[in-house]
């Protein structure tokens, strides 16, 4: 008789892939986290629609999955867009022969400002992006996860821990990624019962991309009516302090890829029985 060992080894043995067979749509793919969780995916055997507001940055993740053997598509427009949110669905479920198995929300992006200071633009395009898209979004896919074909379903929306313990002059952002872990706990709530569906959030602490990057770098955004929202941190201000990283277990900040292997591991069988929870992923702040 085989050792419980050997059983264990035997159980997590997926030769073609943790995720193979599975449709997954990411948003905000074309850069930063969405583009190492693409890839990741795509290593894993899913097949992957790359959502980006940047055609080109889309398509080039795109070419490079599919150069490396993977399987995705590119499908760009902007989350803000009720229309875009349609055909995102649509065509994944057309590259997925009529199914979808996982959602990612994590396109997203900060406009900081103060409480006295910050404006209802400012206020409304944030808690859009970060409560309102993915909320459409996941109403939208409901027919391909409210199934019962016996594969697993899994969305995966990515928080902060701004949403979790607040951040000074992140009013907007704070609000909109508490409320993404309340939509998260009730997807989990809703759709797990009858059709075992998963939802969990990951607050990101510290991460290298470009939210967090020196905001002297020149990094942005542009807002749909044409409006360019700066990017980062001004060097010496927050995760730009030299002593930034004192606070974290790990002295460090967290890398991209590190970012994306936590998704990749929420969306994998190695979380089959996990739902409704928020992982942090923090490096140890906050514990």
């Amino acid at each position: 008789m085989a050792s419980r060992a050997a059983q264990i080894a035997g159980h997590l043995n997926w030769p073609q892939g943790m995720l193979a067979g599975q449709v997954a749509i990411i948003t905000g793919s074309g850069q930063g986290i969405g583009a190492e969780a693409a890839r990741l995916f795509a290593n894993e055997g899913a097949k992957v629609i790359v959502s980006d507001i940047d055609g080109a940055k889309a398509q080039s993740v795109v070419d490079s999955i599919n150069k490396d053997g993977g399987s995705a598509i590119a499908v760009a427009g902007d989350m803000l867009d009720a229309e875009y949110i349609k055909t995102l669905v649509k065509k994944a479920a057309e590259y997925g022969n009529g199914k979808i198995h996982i959602i990612v929300n994590n396109a997203g992006y900060t406009w900081d400002g103060v409480i006295h200071k910050m404006t209802d633009k400012q206020w409304e395009n944030i808690i859009a992006l970060h409560n309102t898209a993915p909320f459409k979004l996941v109403r939208e896919a409901a027919p391909y996860f409210r199934v019962k074909d016996g594969e697993p379903r899994c969305i995966i929306n990515i928080s902060s821990t701004s949403g979790v313990h607040g951040n000074a002059g992140q009013a907007n952002y704070g609000l909109a990624k508490s409320g993404i872990n309340g939509l998260t706990k009730v997807i989990a709530k809703e759709w797990g019962p009858q059709f075992g569906v998963r939802a969990n959030s990951i607050a990101f602490g510290h991460i290298l991309t470009r939210l967090t990057a020196a905001k002297e770098e020149g990094a942005f955004i542009t807002t749909p009516d044409g409006q360019k929202v700066a990017l980062g941190i001004p060097k010496g201000q927050g995760a730009q302090k030299a002593d930034a990283n004192l606070d974290i277990p790990l002295r460090r900040a967290g890398t991209a890829t590190e970012a994306a292997k936590s998704i990749l591991a929420v969306a994998s069988p190695l979380f089959s029985y996990i739902t409704g929870q928020v992982l942090m992923v923090t490096g140890g702040r906050n514990m």
